[in-house]
């Protein structure tokens, strides 16, 4: 009767841990696969990270369009992978990316979603492609931003990759809320460079 008591109360204690192991489950955040990809935030049907951007970012598959790039640059930025960032600027682009920069609009920055106007080419077959967009954020506890930019990009035949080359804001159509960028701030669009090398060039 003893060892039949005693078998009984370690039953019940061991249950006792595997209902506190399912609740902990429970309440743990869902894998990275299931989460909603950043890019798809507003989007009306959302898609999830592991369906949309996540084998472009991890490098199990190179981005098939330049709209695909321009998705999966944005999540990465989103979820603070920047050596994706640095590696699809184009190689003759690279020379002023400042990586601190963008490590801490990265991290500073809460990204609500990303809205594509319209694409020009930029498929396969092509070799270029133009990608205009609006990336909302909220950058270091400030108001609500929406970045307006179109995009260059470039297909690499040696490399079999799209590469993102260049932006500049839409003339007559740029959405800017919140603080003014600095001339020597890094761009809001995710290149890497200064305002006054990227974006602000134009201005």
């Amino acid at each position: 009767m003893r060892a039949q008591r005693s078998n009984r109360g370690v039953s019940r204690g061991f249950c006792g841990v595997v209902e506190l192991a399912l609740e902990w489950l429970a309440s743990y955040p869902p894998p990275m696969t299931q989460i909603t990809c950043p890019c798809r935030k507003s989007a009306d049907k959302p898609l999830s990270y592991a369906e949309c951007c996540e084998p472009y970012v991890t490098g199990q598959a190179k981005a098939p369009s330049a709209e695909a790039l321009m998705r999966a640059r944005y999540s990465a930025f989103a979820m603070g992978k920047i050596d994706y960032l640095i590696d699809t600027v184009a190689p003759e682009e690279r020379s002023d990316i400042e990586r601190g920069s963008l490590e801490a609009w990265s991290r500073e920055s809460e990204w609500h979603g990303l809205d594509i106007v319209e694409t020009v080419e930029g498929r396969p077959g092509n070799k270029t492609g133009i990608v205009e967009f609006v990336a909302h954020f909220t950058r270091a506890g400030d108001e609500r931003e929406a970045h307006h930019e179109r995009s260059t990009f470039r297909y690499d035949d040696k490399d079999a990759c799209w590469y993102f080359v260049d932006g500049a804001r839409p003339k007559g159509r740029t959405i800017v809320k919140g603080a003014q960028i600095g001339r020597n701030d890094p761009c809001s669009c995710g290149s890497g460079k200064k305002y006054k090398k990227c974006c602000g060039a134009a201005a």
